[in-house]
C-alpha cells in the first residue's frame, strides 16, 4: 500500500442480526441432513434468517447506526458510504444510496462494492485510500447480506452454509502509528464459475426458464472452493503482514471470514496462531458473506477482547474468486 503520514483506522463498529434463528435441527425437516453431519463438516449449529419484508438495506442501516453511535458522530459527518454486498435490494439504485437516505447522511457520496465474502475488507482498503488522499475525512463501510433470499432450500450442499446479517465500521484519521498498517487484495477470475448466481444479469436475463431451472440461487463447487480457501487464507494474511513489516507472531487477534471451521483452523495453523487468538462465530451465524468479518469484528470489540495497541488481522476469500486481508493496530480504548 502507498505509505504517507496520514494514519487511517476504525473509529466505530456495529452489527445487526435478524431475530429468527434456523438451527440444524430445523434443516433436518427440510432436506436430507443432520445436525451431526453439518456440524462436523462446517462447525455451524445455527444461522439467522431475515423475514420476507426485510431487505439488505434494512439490516445494513441498523448496523450503520450502531457504528455511528460507537464512533460518536452523526450521519451528516459521513463523507462516503460503501456497502459490500452480493444481495442488493434490487439491481439499482445501490444499497448504499438507500442506506444514505435512511440515515439522512445528506453529505455522503454512496456506492456498492461487489467482491462477495471479501467485500468488507476490499471496502476498507478503498475507504482508507480516499481518506489518505485527502478526498474524504470519514467513510462508512458496511458489509450486509440477506443470502437466505438466494438460497435453494432444497439443496443441502448450500442451504446449510449461509445466513443473514450486517456489520459496519466508520473509518477516519487516527493517532499516528495506529490504524491500517498493511493490506493484500487479490483476484483470480478464472475461478469465477466455482461460486456464482448464474442468472439475473445480462448473460442470462431473468425468464421463466431461468426461474424454473433455479438459476437465481447460489451454485457452488464446494470441494474446489474449499481447496482455494485453505490455500489463500494463510497466504493473504502473510502478505498483508509483510506489507506492514510484521510477522505472524505479532498477531494478537485473527478475525477470519466465517465460512467453515476447518478453513479457519487451517489458516490459523498456517500462521501458527493459537486458536485462543482466533475469532470464531461461524457456529452461531454460518457464512454471512460480506457481513462475516465486520460482524465478528464488532462482537470482538464489544466483548473487550481487543485492546488499544493490539495487532488485528482481518482475512477472507470469496466468489470472483477474490481474497483480501488487512492488518490494523487497534486505535480505540485506554
Amino acid at each position: 500500500m502507498t505509505v504517507n503520514n496520514k494514519a487511517v483506522g476504525i473509529i466505530g463498529v456495529g452489527s445487526y442480526l435478524p431475530e429468527k434463528i434456523v438451527t440444524n435441527a430445523d434443516l433436518e425437516k427440510v432436506v436430507e441432513t443432520s445436525d451431526e453431519w453439518i456440524f462436523e463438516r462446517t462447525g455451524i449449529k445455527e444461522r439467522r434468517v431475515a423475514d420476507g419484508d426485510t431487505a439488505t438495506s434494512d439490516i445494513a442501516a441498523k448496523a450503520a447506526e450502531m457504528a455511528l453511535a460507537d464512533a460518536g458522530i452523526t450521519a451528516e459527518e459521513i463523507d462516503l458510504i460503501i456497502v459490500a454486498t452480493v444481495t442488493p435490494d434490487m439491481s439499482f439504485p445501490s444499497v448504499a444510496c438507500l442506506v444514505q437516505d435512511r440515515l439522512k447522511a445528506k453529505n455522503a457520496a454512496a456506492f456498492d462494492l461487489s467482491a462477495a465474502c471479501s467485500g468488507f475488507t476490499y471496502g476498507m482498503v478503498v475507504a482508507s485510500s480516499f481518506i489518505k488522499s485527502g478526498v474524504y475525512k470519514k467513510v462508512l463501510v458496511i458489509g450486509a447480506e440477506t443470502l437466505s433470499k438466494i438460497i435453494d432450500w432444497e439443496d443441502r450442499n448450500t442451504c446449510i452454509l449461509f445466513g443473514d446479517g450486517a456489520g459496519a465500521a466508520v473509518l477516519g484519521q487516527v493517532e499516528d502509528g495506529y490504524g491500517i498498517l498493511g493490506v493484500e487484495l487479490g483476484a483470480d477470475g478464472s475461478g469465477g464459475d466455482l461460486l456464482k448466481v448464474p442468472a439475473g444479469g445480462s448473460r442470462q436475463p431473468t425468464s421463466i426458464e431461468t426461474c424454473n431451472n433455479k438459476l437465481h440461487f447460489i451454485h457452488m463447487n464446494g470441494n474446489e472452493v474449499f481447496k482455494f480457501a485453505v490455500k489463500v487464507m494463510g497466504e493473504a494474511a502473510v502478505k498483508a503482514l509483510d506489507d506492514a513489516g510484521l510477522d505472524p507472531e505479532s498477531i494478537d487477534c485473527l478475525i477470519p471470514h466465517q465460512a467453515n471451521i476447518r478453513i479457519i483452523q487451517s489458516a490459523a495453523k498456517r500462521l501458527k496462531v493459537p486458536m485462543d487468538k482466533v475469532v470464531v462465530n461461524v457456529d452461531k451465524y454460518g457464512n454471512t458473506s460480506a457481513a462475516s468479518i465486520p460482524i465478528a469484528l464488532a462482537e470482538t470489540v464489544k466483548s473487550g477482547r481487543v485492546k488499544k495497541g493490539d495487532i488485528v488481522v482481518l482475512v477472507g476469500f470469496g466468489a470472483g474468486l477474490t481474497w483480501a486481508s488487512c492488518v490494523l493496530k487497534w486505535c480505540k480504548g485506554d
